[in-house]
């Protein structure tokens, strides 16, 4: 600011004027400095306003200006900021007042700084008064609002052109996806296989495409996010589902090898059914008592299988005891007679008796035979041979002890008298008829009670059609040359 020559002063004001004004402009300095602390003090919860702008070095009026030029001045380039509200300045012999409200402490400050290095200003009183913030303002809520519909805007173009990226990937995808399926499915004939396939040939090119729209997109740092959790969420996923990722990798295992088909007589980890399917979570396997079980496909893959339909002949055996004094090798042949002349046992591999020990009171000859699985039931086999070769036996007169042992009689034993009409020779009458029926039924393959000696997987298959069908993806294992007929 330009100093005024002392000459000048004088000329105009008398010295004692002149030190009434520096006396005056001192007394409102101290009280300007003690409205700013008390305003300070008020406002010390209310947040400072950053980047406020410098106020100039000095403001060019005039020469030699007179008050009301500096008042307007000041006035209209304190309304061209909008930091305040109703200000009036007020000069007066060169001493500024400014009044009205600011809206903070620096921008009041600021006022006061500026009003100073006007031209011809000899002092400032600076009563502005700083605004109270309301108790409710949005203004900050409004700002970032604002700010986020220009951005969106400003983004809009790209964000649009990302969504053309991104859906020219998932096309891309798509048709990748329906190739590789088809090329697999002719040489691959698990259906399983095949997804898996696609999967992998579809996912890399979305991921690429997803990671191309996020940065023609302007989304950088979302799109290296996008690419580096990619494998941390596989590894994170992986140990969360450590289970059924197993599971699932057992499945393509046993889709790929198919240990076993659709309909297979299986025993696996203790358990023993018809396999009724396989799917994403287990195979599931229906006992010959009707029910479902469910057994993980991690469980199938890592135990023992023993498949019994793979070879539909099996072989089976019972043991049958005779008595020391029997001819073993004419029992041995009696036997056999019975094993060979049955529909259900068959010829290629012969059945065979042998002795396989000496027991207490028997002889004990273990007969083994084979049947065909797929046609005849294995426990009503063994049933209709059971009781047939003790009724041959028996015809034969050979005996069939059972084992030693000593019976006491606390009461006695009662003796009853024949009566006159009752006569020994009856009762060897009924002896040789009881006989007699028990030859004739040493003939009869099947009576009604064993039934036919069908195999019981029709039976169970009728259960599986009749029960809840499965309703997690499907089967994975299903031949499409082999199909359930519908009951």
């Amino acid at each position: 600011m330009r100093a005024r020559p002392l000459a000048h002063v004088l000329r105009r004001k008398s010295f004692g004027l002149c030190l009434l004004k520096l006396l005056l402009g001192l007394t409102a300095s101290l009280a300007a400095g003690a409205d700013v602390l008390a305003c300070q003090s008020q406002e010390s919860t209310k947040t400072e306003v950053e980047n406020v702008t410098p106020e100039p070095a000095a403001v060019a009026v005039h020469p030699e200006a007179d008050d009301a030029a500096i008042a307007r001045r000041l006035a209209s380039i304190l309304e061209a900021t909008e930091w305040f509200d109703k200000i009036h300045v007020e000069v007066n012999e060169g001493v500024v007042t400014l009044r009205g409200g600011a809206d903070s402490v620096p921008h009041r400050d600021w006022a006061a700084s500026l009003a100073r290095k006007t031209e011809d200003v000899v002092a400032v009183v600076n009563n502005l008064v700083v605004r109270e913030a309301p108790l409710l303002d949005l203004s900050p809520a409004w700002s970032e609002a604002r700010k986020l519909l220009r951005d969106a805007i400003r983004a809009l173009p790209l964000l649009l052109f990302g969504a053309f990226v991104f859906a020219v990937a998932f096309i891309v995808a798509v048709a990748a996806k329906r190739s590789a399926a088809s090329i697999a499915r002719r040489r691959v004939d698990s259906q399983l296989l095949t997804n898996v396939i696609a999967n992998s040939i579809a996912f890399p090119i979305l991921v690429l495409g997803t990671f191309a729209a996020l940065r023609v997109s302007g989304l950088t740092q979302l799109a290296a996010t996008v690419i580096g959790g990619t494998g941390l969420i596989g590894l994170i996923v992986g140990i969360a589902f450590r289970d059924i990722a197993e599971n699932f990798l057992a499945s393509i295992l046993i889709s790929a090898q198919r240990p076993f088909r659709v309909g297979d007589l299986i025993e696996v980890a203790g358990r023993r059914g018809y396999v009724q399917g396989v799917t994403l979570r287990g195979t599931i396997l229906m006992t010959a008592e009707g029910n479902h079980i469910q057994l993980s496909n991690a469980t199938i893959y890592k135990s023992e299988i023993q498949n019994f339909t793979a070879n539909t002949k099996e072989r089976h055996s019972f043991t049958v005891g005779i008595g020391y004094d029997d001819d073993i090798a004419f029992a041995q042949g009696i036997a056999l007679d019975v094993l060979q002349h049955h529909s259900a046992v068959l010829d290629d591999p012969e059945p065979l008796v042998l002795v396989t020990a000496l027991g207490q009171s028997t002889v004990d000859l273990q007969a083994y035979y084979w049947i065909d699985i797929e046609k005849n039931s294995a426990m009503k086999v063994k049933s209709a041979l059971l009781r047939l070769v003790k009724n041959t036996f028996m015809a034969s007169r050979i005996s069939m002890p059972d084992a030693a042992r000593e019976i006491v009689f606390p009461t006695g034993v009662p003796v009853r008298m024949l009566s006159d009409r009752e006569q020994p020779g009856d009762l060897v009458a009924v002896e040789r008829e009881r006989r007699r029926e028990a030859t004739d039924q040493a003939t009869d393959t099947v009576v009604e009670a064993e039934g036919d000696l069908s195999s019981e997987s029709a039976t169970v298959e009728k259960q599986a059609l009749d029960s809840r069908p499965m309703d997690d993806g499907g089967n994975l294992i299903a031949d499409e040359a082999k199909t359930r007929p519908v009951k």
